[in-house]
């Protein structure tokens, strides 16, 4: 980060044309970056995002995120999002390509499950590396530009495991109860400055990488049903998708929840361990 850069976004901030935003393209003019972007729930996001009028950037430790990301105004960059100067540089680069920032998507993580508690080692350090530590320094890098960004918004990505975990699920569902309060204390710090953070809290999402099909087959079996009873076994009886979630985003990150801070959103079809 860096003064100049800031000076740069809050101009971009006092020239903005708030007439040029419509319905259709709510984002029109503001600049986004979402993590975990090379597939999924974070390119699905990206995309949703571009659609609706933002120029994106997406960043991924997956090369692919490159080639699964481009056109006028989205792109992907590689980048570990462990890996802090990676990560500074990655936002800071955003906001002297682009001008300034606006929207930040922590969708970024990972979900190892199957170990218990007298299990863990290495796989809890790394869900708190991956999923909490660098969600931490990811709003670090970006706060100093939404502050001076045009009706910023932050999104942070839960889990339905935050209010009902699973056993076997320690480290994942501890990261994401982590970054669901990392986020309710962000509402309250930022909310001077315009700043709205919320978190949503989808349920499994089958068309991501995290779901092959061994793992949904095996996981069906362990509840007595066949893979698409399985996908559905929420109260609706409906299945959740990428592009679901990255609705919600776009939708919560817009003018449609401008007075909306603080807030934990289910996306999971309902869930009665969480109503």
């Amino acid at each position: 980060m860096s003064q100049k850069l800031i000076q740069q976004a809050e101009a971009r901030k006092a020239a903005f044309d708030y007439t040029q935003v419509t319905a259709l393209q709510p984002h029109l003019g503001k600049v986004a970056i979402v993590t975990g972007a090379a597939g999924g729930i974070g390119r699905a996001t990206a995309e949703k995002l571009h659609a609706d009028g933002a120029t994106v950037v997406g960043l991924d430790i997956n090369p692919a995120v490159t080639k699964n990301l481009q056109g006028q105004g989205l792109s992907g960059a590689v980048c570990d999002i462990t890996d802090d100067t990676a990560l500074q540089q990655a936002v800071d680069k955003v906001v002297s390509d682009h001008g300034g920032l606006d929207i930040i998507v922590a969708n970024a993580g990972i979900f190892k499950s199957g170990e218990f508690i007298e299990e863990l080692d290495d796989t809890w350090d790394l869900h708190i590396k991956i999923n909490l530590t660098a969600t931490q320094r990811f709003l670090k890098f970006s706060i100093p530009y939404l502050k001076v960004g045009i009706k910023a918004s932050i999104i942070i990505m839960g889990s339905r495991n935050f209010s009902a975990p699973g056993p076997g699920a320690a480290a994942y569902s501890v990261t994401k109860a982590g970054v669901t309060q990392l986020a309710r204390v962000a509402a309250l710090e930022l909310a001077p400055f315009g700043v709205r953070v919320n978190t949503l809290h989808p349920d499994a999402v089958f068309d991501t990488e995290l779901w092959t099909d061994e793992a949904l087959e095996k996981s069906a079996a362990r509840y007595g049903m066949s893979v698409q009873e399985y996908k559905t076994k929420n109260l609706l009886h409906t299945e959740i998708k990428s592009t679901d979630i990255a609705q919600l985003v776009s939708t919560v990150a817009g003018p449609a929840f401008h007075a909306t801070t603080g807030a934990q959103i289910p996306i999971d079809g309902g869930n009665d361990r969480v109503i």
